[in-house]
């Protein structure tokens, strides 16, 4: 990844002391900051921002942009949730670079959707470049730089390509060398050398071979001008703007990036994730559960299988390992995939048989198959590589032996339990359901995310269109570690929601439970094929589990296809932005989705004129994570449902009902077909919080009276 224990290729090193002393003995003087006062004039009502781009004056966007001004130049953090059409990217965008280029500082902009980088990519950053170049006072800051950071195993390293080629003998069979030599030809034209532009992908194991996560790929031995991956460090050095997903953030953090891991003598150095740096985490409502995911342990059967193979392939005889030790370590390597598949049987048969995801409460439940064997292949690895020169071989083996100590570690704090902050859980995944994963996660975020990101005297601004609860951000700033008196600004979106927004609830839909399961998916297969044929536009469907989405769409898709209506479904080989773009395509789709769906889905226009949520977001109360906080919740005297459970449904209500109305033009409809909002005392704060207080009931028998034909 990069910057991972790599501060030294980020910008000019450090100065020695004598240096340091030298030039502590000039004054300074200070560097200009303008941010406030350009920001200002840029939003003001008759502003540059109106003036030049002929952008409409909103209100709400100049109170989040002089807000975001006053945090950036006090290095404070702030809250902010802004309703949809406020316009809050420009209102971080203009005063961050602003200030980033008068401070030669970074800024970091970290989002949780391809789709809102691709946004900040392509539309906004470049409409921050146009305005700056029209308005003379603003001159200076049109040269400002931006990069998109994304992990070291997208690129494709050209010293490491050039090296798989010299020794494609003994590493490579005839099949995988044809799949090299496509690499290399594509990477003569490729200008980013980006794993995603290769088409089709890449075989991951000849990827691994060739990709720029190993020690291997360093400045040391690569020219910053032919490999992709040190030209793309070179760029984000120099770079004001750095966009990032979330992700990949946390997990940088969690490996060790960042200013609070990093060696220095200074302990009031600031930054998150370099050095002087400042952050907006855009899309922050998925902050506590990106985090979660990522300050954890992920150790796959087939990662293991993958980091062994690279050693000793059984299938093509070849390998890293094999080509320098000979005979020991394909022996060594043999033994070790063998435990490997024995230890991951009996995890699949001490836990998941009956169940894809079961919490591990116990330690040491399956004997450490894994430890000897690896044991024994990390101090072979070792003293193979001791045996070598400098140079790229010994490099190779070195990284090899972190990586099975690295496995080890892993294994050993899974099975032990290690940390008793930490739920740990074993899962199954893949097609075939074969793939047994090991996982735990923290069960309170809020510590390490105080220490990795507020804690680095630098300015955290944290923007959605859904922090609050109930208008407040109490809950939000304790589940991320901010200080309980940050502060914390709402405002509402400018849009006409009492005009473009209608919103109609079913109030004969069962409320769930076994008994009436099978009788809950004929009602809701029935509305939603209703709702669906009476709006001529697109329908966004939303479901809560895969197995009602997948009940109804068997009921549902012959008719779609009968009448030639596009169907879309999660999980049909495409991905989330790619289903959003069929959607947006056909004009008149009906796209079935579960959990990712409810947020970040971004269709504008008559294509997505109904949003019909089938049941209310509640988080399944079995997933390891869930019943771990909850317990924790319990133990000091609380009480999940209120704290926990419902909190994060109303959060991810507002964000499925946040997908209908996307510009100021649009119209449409929300159809609830879960009559909870009606029957249970907190079904009003669902309601209260739609952004129109109207609503109207409907049932089968009334609706075709009251629910509306067309769009």
């Amino acid at each position: 990844m990069i910057g991972l224990r790599d501060d030294s290729d980020f910008g000019p090193p450090p100065p020695s002391p004598e240096e340091a002393e030298h030039f502590a003995s000039f004054a300074t003087p200070p560097l200009p900051n303008h941010a406030q006062a350009f920001t200002a004039q840029l939003f003001a009502e008759g502003g540059w921002l109106q003036e030049t781009l002929s952008l409409e004056h909103r209100p709400e966007q100049e109170q989040m942009a002089r807000a975001a001004a006053a945090a950036f130049e006090g290095d404070e953090p702030l809250l902010f949730e802004a309703g949809t059409g406020v316009g809050k990217s420009l209102a971080y965008l203009l005063p961050g670079i602003i200030h980033a280029v008068d401070q030669s500082r970074q800024l970091i902009v970290s989002t949780h959707t391809i789709a809102l980088q691709e946004q900040l990519q392509k539309k906004d950053l470049p409409l921050c470049r146009r305005l700056f170049e029209a308005v003379p006072e603003l001159a200076p800051y049109a040269e400002f730089k931006a990069s998109v950071l994304l992990g070291k195993a997208n690129y494709l390293c050209t010293t490491r390509l050039a090296r798989a080629l010299a020794d494609r003998a003994s590493l490579f069979a005839d099949s995988e060398y044809e799949e090299l030599q496509r690499i290399a030809e594509w990477a003569k034209t490729s200008t980013d050398g980006l794993r995603h532009e290769l088409q089709p992908p890449p075989r991951p194991e000849v990827w691994e071979a060739v990709n720029a996560a190993s020690a291997t790929c360093s400045r040391k031995n690569c020219d910053p001008t032919r490999c992709f991956y040190q030209s793309a460090k070179a760029r984000l050095r120099s770079s004001q703007v750095i966009i990032v997903n979330h992700a990949l953030l946390f997990a940088l953090l969690n490996a060790g990036a960042g200013r609070a891991h990093a060696s220095t003598t200074d302990s009031t150095a600031r930054g998150v994730l370099y050095a002087d740096d400042f952050l907006v985490l855009d899309e922050a409502h998925t902050v506590p559960e990106v985090a979660t995911e990522n300050f954890g342990l992920a150790l796959s059967s087939y990662g293991v299988n993958r980091a062994l193979s690279t050693l000793y392939s059984p299938k093509t005889q070849r390998g890293l390992l094999l080509k320098l030790a000979g005979a020991e370590a394909k022996q060594l390597v043999l033994d070790a995939l063998e435990a490997a598949r024995l230890f991951f049987e009996s995890v699949h048969q001490q836990f998941l048989t009956a169940r894809a995801v079961v919490r591990v409460r116990e330690p040491e439940t399956v004997s450490p198959l894994l430890d000897g064997p690896l044991g024994a292949l990390h101090r072979l690895t070792l003293k193979t590589a001791d045996k070598l020169d400098e140079g790229h071989d010994r490099e190779e083996l070195l990284e090899q032996a972190n990586r099975i100590r690295a496995i080890q570690k892993s294994l050993s704090e899974w099975l032990t339990l290690g940390d008793s902050g930490h739920v740990y859980w074993a899962e199954r995944s893949g097609r075939r359901q074969t793939i047994v994963t090991l996982r735990s996660a923290p069960i309170d975020v809020a510590a390490e995310l105080r220490k990795q990101i507020f804690s680095g005297g630098t300015s955290v601004l944290c923007t959605s269109a859904t922090l609050a609860i109930g208008g407040k951000m109490e809950r939000f700033a304790a589940r991320v570690g901010v200080e309980a008196d940050a502060p914390s600004v709402v405002v509402e979106s400018p849009f006409d929601y009492a005009r473009c927004m209608h919103v109609y609830v079913a109030s004969d839909v069962p409320l769930p439970s076994p008994q009436e399961a099978r009788l809950a998916i004929e009602v809701l297969s029935d509305y939603v094929r209703f709702c669906t044929e009476r709006v001529s536009g697109g329908s966004l469907v939303l479901f809560t589990s895969y197995h009602d989405m997948r009940a109804v769409a068997a009921a549902l898709e012959p008719i779609y296809a009968a009448a030639g209506r596009p169907f879309l479904m999660q999980g049909q080989d495409m991905s989330r932005s790619e289903l959003a773009e069929q959607m947006r395509a056909a004009g008149d789709a009906v796209l079935f989705g579960t959990d990712s769906f409810w947020t970040g889905i971004d269709v504008p226009g008559a294509a997505l004129s109904q949003v019909i949520l089938t049941r209310l977001p509640f988080d399944p109360p079995t997933h390891p994570i869930i019943e771990a906080k909850c317990e924790h919740i319990r133990e000091r005297g609380g009480t999940p449902f209120v704290e926990l459970t419902l909190p994060d449904a109303l959060v991810k209500f507002r964000q499925g009902v946040g997908r209908l109305i996307r510009s100021a033009s649009d119209h449409g409809i929300i159809t609830i077909l879960d009559s909870r909002v009606l029957a249970k005392s907190y079904g009003k704060l669902f309601l209260n919080s739609l952004p129109t207080r109207t609503h109207t009931r409907m049932t089968r028998a009334t609706r075709d009276s009251i629910f509306p034909i067309g769009s």
